[in-house]
């Protein structure tokens, strides 16, 4: 009687329509179409969404940084890479070199290099200035680094006597305290400051073109820059030789040590000959 009773309140709990637990099959089922969803409302906001940030990522060039590059794609773009990428063997990468770099390489005429050597030597420059401002807007839009300040006059409220200080302590071990330049190792040296202008002497500061270091704004500051432009070209380009009466070639210390040795050397052996005469 008991198992019969209890069998008609089961078929009557069924009957009335007792929820009862979802089986894992429906739950699979459902996690699945959830899934799905997710998949593809993310795809559509991709869609959507992609266009915009690609624009973002590469926006488009200014009219100079046009004619920059193709100027580039031309002159440059078989050492340096279609993306100024550089290639192996021919040309290192130009991204965030900045303008700096190109006006230090191309104003000097150091670029386009006629061939690979152990420094690129300066020559006539083979773009004019227009082309040079050009080329910097495409490569500092490219990849970004430091700009050289607007103006040719770039040491007009420079100290001379603070630039000769930092000179000295920062500049003179390669292009001697006359700034005619010396010998470095492996067939490259330190050129000379002379025939150089504000615009390649503050380029190359921030560049470090070759074996030179670099001078970012955190190590010399805008106006140490100036000062030490102001030294070079008012001190050692105007005033003649600081370091002495005759410049012996402009070579620093070592030239002036051969002739004084030359010279004492010889005033020596006649005073030891007049004085042997004498005695």
């Amino acid at each position: 009687m008991t198992s019969h009773n209890d069998r008609r309140r089961g078929l009557f709990a069924r009957l009335r329509g007792r929820p009862g637990a979802p089986s894992r099959g429906r739950r699979r089922l459902g996690a699945a179409v959830r899934l799905v969803a997710a998949l593809m409302l993310a795809g559509g906001a991709y869609t959507v969404l992609a266009p915009g940030a690609a624009a973002q990522e590469n926006p488009p060039l200014s009219s100079a940084a046009a004619d920059g590059k193709a100027l580039f794609d031309v002159s440059c773009v078989s050492c340096h890479g279609r993306n100024a990428q550089g290639v192996e063997g021919r040309g290192p990468s130009l991204i965030g070199v900045g303008a700096a770099s190109v006006e230090f390489q191309v104003s000097t005429g150091r670029m386009p290099m006629a061939r690979q050597e152990a420094q690129a030597a300066r020559k006539p420059e083979v773009f004019t200035r227009d082309e040079i401002d050009q080329l910097a807007a495409y490569v500092q839009e490219l990849g970004g680094g430091p700009v050289v300040p607007a103006g040719d006059n770039l040491h007009a409220d420079g100290n001379v006597a603070i630039g000769g200080e930092l000179y000295r302590i920062n500049c003179s071990q390669c292009h001697a305290f006359s700034g005619g330049g010396g010998a470095l190792s492996s067939g490259k040296y330190a050129p000379s400051l002379r025939p150089a202008t504000d615009r390649q002497i503050y380029a190359a500061m921030l560049s470090g073109p070759q074996n030179m270091p670099v001078f970012g704004d955190n190590q010399i500051t805008p106006e140490q820059k100036a000062d030490i432009i102001a030294y070079i070209q008012q001190t050692l380009k105007d005033d003649g030789d600081p370091g002495g009466l005759f410049n012996l070639g402009r070579y620093g210390p070592s030239t002036e040590g051969v002739a004084i040795f030359l010279v004492g050397i010889v005033a020596l052996v006649f005073a030891s000959l007049w004085i042997a005469g004498k005695s």
